[in-house]
């Protein structure tokens, strides 16, 4: 009697843990074991155990490390946009049962250059976990959103602190950043005398410390443009016609930094404050973590 040959059972396929991914992407966007180490809540050491058991997993190696940095080798970035991928459908299906149902509308201030940098991912975010609540965004100078805060007509503002007319008492404090010089890279516009600047109006923190720092470097300085918004900044920047003081990460090729050669005065830290209306809800609050939250991971 014959005997049914033995069918064969595909091997099963590893399991990928979100945990070990989030850490994973955490990693990958801060280019630091520490600066993820700390988004996560983790020790470095466990991170990299995390990182050596995903690449013993996959049978690849995913980081390259360097000296003051990690990158990602092409597989990790391959890695990187599945990941994403999977964190967020694992938010959705969790949040589908267990979070609960947020319904309003949250009225959100915010200046142009720190919306620029986070609102894409806060609001991509927010949108997921919270699809009923209506978000609407302004953007403005930060006295001006403070103003209309105290007036009730913005529920949660961010601002720079600095500015001239703002408290110095108000807000929590989500964010510090060098402000740097920044410029055309290989341009001519350092070399010109006086130094023209692109700069916002009166009362911008960013102008008021360029300019307290050339004066007391005894730099000859001429404005030479002004406008409300880094766009327009960085405009005269691209066209090589002037320098500016700018958020260390928001210089992107071709811009480039100005270092200790240019001969230029250092800057120091500006601050991003968050405030709250009183009279703000839960879907407030919410919004409120997923921005605090975003800035943690861009430490």
């Amino acid at each position: 009697m014959d005997t049914a040959p033995a069918v064969s059972r595909p091997t099963a396929l590893p399991l990928l843990d979100t945990d070990v991914l989030r850490s994973f992407v955490a990693i990958a966007e801060s280019g630091s074991f520490t600066r993820a180490a700390n988004h996560v809540f983790r020790t470095p050491s466990a991170l990299s155990m995390q990182i050596k058991r995903l690449e013993e997993t996959l049978g690849q190696s995913l980081f390259v490390r360097e000296a003051r940095q990690v990158r990602l080798t092409p597989e990790g970035e391959m890695l990187l946009g599945y990941s994403r991928r999977l964190l967020r459908l694992n938010e959705e299906a969790v949040t589908q049962f267990l979070a609960p149902s947020l319904e309003g509308t949250v009225r959100f201030g915010t200046p142009d250059d720190v919306g620029s940098r986070i609102l894409p991912r806060v609001l991509s975010q927010f949108a997921r976990s919270h699809p009923a609540v209506q978000v609407d965004v302004m953007v403005g100078r930060s006295i001006e959103l403070l103003e209309r805060l105290d007036k009730g007509e913005l529920d949660l503002v961010l601002a720079t602190a600095g500015n001239e007319g703002f408290p110095a008492d108000r807000g929590e404090v989500v964010h510090t950043e060098p402000l740097v010089w920044a410029g055309r890279e290989g341009g001519v516009a350092l070399e010109r005398s006086p130094l023209p600047l692109a700069m916002a109006n009166h009362g911008c923190a960013w102008r008021r410390m360029a300019l307290s720092a050339l004066d007391d470097a005894g730099l000859a300085y001429r404005i030479a443009y002004i406008s409300e918004n880094c766009s327009g900044q960085e405009a005269a920047l691209l066209a090589d016609l002037a320098v500016a003081p700018l958020p260390r990460n928001l210089v992107r090729t071709p811009l480039s930094i100005l270092g200790d050669d240019a001969g230029l005065p250092p800057l120091g830290d500006y601050r991003v404050l968050l405030l709250r209306s009183g009279l703000a809800g839960e879907a407030t609050d919410v919004l409120a973590g997923h921005v605090v939250d975003t800035f943690r991971g861009m430490r």
